[in-house]
This record gives structure tokens, sequence and C-alpha cells, in this order.
């Protein structure tokens, strides 16, 4: 258990200590790839829950969205598959239905993928990318977060980033798809947790852990909730304020319905108009 912890511990140090590091990264992979054409394989073959092939090509369209996910870590944690169907609600109900979702996946378990479909009832095509050929063609970043792409007419990245784990990055791909900017800019204030980081201890497996976490408007404006994102679908926060006033505070109530056995570090991250998201993390074993 000390072992377990100690490695958990050395994990949110070196998190900490290269965060600089991965900022000057991400900087980098965004000058690199925008603009950068994506290469499609000719004969890409598409599916319905990792089961009948299905005729389906993608629509020309002046945008349309890629979604990779390769076969390392929680497929269910890089999916997030709810929160996907609802983007691409709203993408539809602006766009008329115009702009093509591409989802291609590596997989490494097509019973555990075609579980998480059935299980999301996500129904769209999906194309499961046997050897690597579209990372082969393009060398996508091995970072995840990297491997979401909204393109142009002709394939040209115009913004990189998953819109369902940063809200920020969301709000990049609706502007360029629809011309329209969130026309409401509040003064930044800032938002102090209670805690930032909370230990959940040993936890059973199958189990649903719950923490309220109580955080602040330190700041000198009003502060408006934008939303949450969650490291894994797995995780979920909720409140029931929109607004914090200078110097009140707000509860958040977070559940993590906990997995597979082993040691678990799941975040969840606050977005309103504060400087940059706030972070919310928590650690701890499954037995």
């Amino acid at each position: 258990m000390k072992q377990q912890l100690l490695y958990i511990l050395s994990l949110l140090f070196l998190l900490a200590a290269c965060q600089e590091n991965k900022k000057e990264q991400f900087a980098r992979l965004v000058q690199e790839w925008q603009g950068k054409e994506i290469v499609f394989p000719q004969d890409m073959l598409f599916t319905r829950f990792v089961t009948d092939t299905v005729d389906y090509t993608i629509q020309e369209s002046e945008y349309k969205v890629l979604i990779y996910v390769d076969s390392t870590g929680c497929t269910s944690c890089k999916l997030q598959l709810p929160k996907w169907k609802e983007l691409i609600a709203h993408v539809d109900s602006a766009t008329n239905g115009n702009i093509p979702f591409i989802f291609v996946f590596q997989s490494k378990d097509d019973k555990e993928l075609r579980y998480i479909l059935k299980r999301d009832n996500f129904t769209r095509p999906v194309c499961i990318d046997r050897d690597s050929r579209l990372d082969k063609l393009n060398r996508f970043p091995q970072e995840i977060t990297f491997q979401t792409f909204l393109l142009d007419k002709d394939n040209k990245v115009k913004v990189i980033g998953n819109p369902v784990h940063n809200l920020a990055v969301k709000d990049l791909y609706l502007k360029q798809i629809t011309g329209i900017q969130d026309k409401e800019v509040l003064p930044t204030t800032t938002l102090e947790p209670e805690k930032s980081e909370y230990d959940f201890g040993t936890v059973k497996e199958g189990t649903i852990k719950k923490q309220i976490v109580t955080v602040r408007n330190t700041g000198s404006s009003l502060f408006k909730l934008k939303g949450f994102t969650t490291s894994c679908d797995c995780t979920e926060a909720t409140c029931d304020w929109k607004e914090l006033q200078p110097g009140e505070s707000g509860t958040i109530t977070v559940s993590y319905e906990v997995e597979q056995p082993g040691d678990f570090y799941r975040t969840v991250d606050i977005y309103g108009n504060i400087p940059k998201a706030l972070t919310l993390s928590f650690i701890g074993t499954v037995n």
C-alpha cells in the first residue's frame, strides 16, 4: 500500500513539474498542425457496433470533424460518447446536419468497444483502423488531447484539440463552424477550492464514491459557471448553482463510478470566467 501511495504521489509531482513543459509542447503541436492536411486511406470501412459493415461515404462539406482514438489506455475514458452525442446534436441543430463527424478507432478489444458503443447507444458509423493506416499516413501526436481535429473542405487542420475534453476548445470549434462567438463577456474573476486534491483511499470495485467540493469566488466580479469536463466518463460533476457573487461559496458533487482494481487518478475541470480552468484531482486505489 505504501508503494502504491508513493507511486501516486510521485506521479502527481511529475505532473506538476512538467506542467510548464507541457504548455510549451502543446503550443508547439498547435503550431505544427495548424493548416496541415490530413490524408485519409482510400478504402476506409465503416461499421456499426463493430459488427456490420455499412455503406458510408464522408460527405463533402465546408468542415468535418475527425476523432481518432488509439488503442492505448482506457478506451471508455477516451471516448466519452455521451458528450460527443450532445455536441453532435448541437452542431447538427446549428448547421442542419451538414458537418460530418468521422470516428476512427484502433481496437485492442472489439468486445469491449462493442459493449461501450451499445451501452451508450452510439449508432453512428465508425471506422476500425486495424493496421493503423490512418496513423501511419499522418503520424498523429501521442497525446490523446491532440488526436481530434476540425478540418476544412480540403482536409486541412483549422483547430486541433478535443472539444469534449476541453470547453475552451469546444468554443473554438463552434466559432469556426457557425461563425458565431459568445456575445457574453464577463470580467475575469478568481475561483479557489477548499482543496484541489482529494484522496479517496481504498475503495471497492463496483461502488460509487462521492465527494462534496466547496469552491469560493475570491475575486471582485461575478463568477458564472460554464461547465465541467472530466478525465473519464466514469466521473461526473454536478451542482445546483450557476453563479457565485464575490465572496460567495458553492458546492460541487463529484461522483466516481469505481472501475477495475488498481491505482487511479481522475480529474474534474471547472470552466467559467476565470483565467484558466480550475482542476480538481482525485486519487485512490480500487480493490
